[in-house]
């Protein structure tokens, strides 16, 4: 069955004037327009296609990379806004609505949003939409802690950030444990830090443990001083902010590291910072 949203590993059937017919193994069939069509392909060949609606509402294969799949979540730019609704660029050729009814505030052109992409039973299409919570439901959680997931940063609270997890969970990073930049929309990797008995999730952006944080830490700073003479003016007296703002981690997370060099005779620790041995 062809679906629409998704990619599908098609075999190539016929060859017509507007391109090439592809079909499934049920015998479905789906037009790759010429402009899709890889060079030198032949009746039998196998190509992984996405599935969508074309201008003429037809359904249609295209090679393109779409920026979004099927019952995922992406930060997407609006490119035009008429009387049905906003039109986001989505990288296939035909642009997604989000019609008004699932906007949560009136999109504008230019502004990037992150929207969801679902299937409409009603008119059998594809489109988008910007009320988040809609899709997002922790009753039935298939998450531990400490695995590690992928994050979508939604918006700021005064905790912290809530994030989007596996494209299917709503999470939240405290304030005190991002200590690097991180912005509306963007794709990152994550942990699950613990999981509430009411549902809510915590998540952390490194792993917890030493060899997970300190190593990786250790490093880090190893290549700064590597970068900058052999010295940094930081110690384990300095204000978290500065740590923070240079490093990217914990004052905590500092000491540790620092620590784990000076204890392999790497570094010395001085009164006014830390020098490369």
């Amino acid at each position: 069955m062809l679906e629409l949203g998704k990619f599908k590993a098609l075999v190539a059937y016929r060859n017509e004037e507007q391109g090439w017919y592809l079909v499934d193994e049920t015998g479905d069939e789906v037009l790759l327009p010429n402009k899709f069509v890889p060079e030198g392909m032949e009746k039998g060949d196998e190509i992984n296609v996405f599935i969508y609606l074309d201008n003429e509402e037809r359904i249609t294969a295209t090679t393109q990379i779409p920026k979004i799949n099927l019952n995922e979540f992406a930060y997407l730019e609006v490119m035009d806004v008429n009387k049905y609704g906003a039109f986001v660029d989505w990288g296939v050729d035909k642009q997604l609505m989000i019609p008004y009814s699932e906007q949560s505030n009136k999109m504008e052109i230019g502004r990037k949003y992150l929207v969801y992409l679902r299937f409409d039973d009603k008119s059998d299409r594809l489109v988008g939409s910007n009320k988040l919570n809609k899709f997002l439901d922790n009753e039935e959680l298939d998450i531990n802690e400490n695995d590690e997931v992928d994050l979508i940063i939604a918006d700021e609270t005064d905790l912290g950030r809530n994030v989007i997890i596996n494209h299917k969970f709503r999470g939240l990073i405290y304030s005190n444990q991002i200590f690097k930049k991180i912005y509306y929309g963007n794709v990152l990797k994550g942990f699950i830090k613990s999981i509430r008995e009411d549902g809510r999730v915590d998540v952390v952006l490194e792993k917890q443990g030493y060899k997970n944080v300190i190593e990786p830490n250790s490093k880090k700073i190893l290549k700064h001083l590597q970068d900058n003479n052999g010295y940094v003016p930081l110690t384990d007296k300095s204000d978290p902010e500065d740590i923070k703002l240079t490093f990217e981690m914990s004052k905590k997370n500092f000491k540790k590291a620092i620590g784990s060099l000076y204890r392999e005779k790497i570094v010395r620790l001085e009164k006014d910072g830390v020098y490369l041995i």
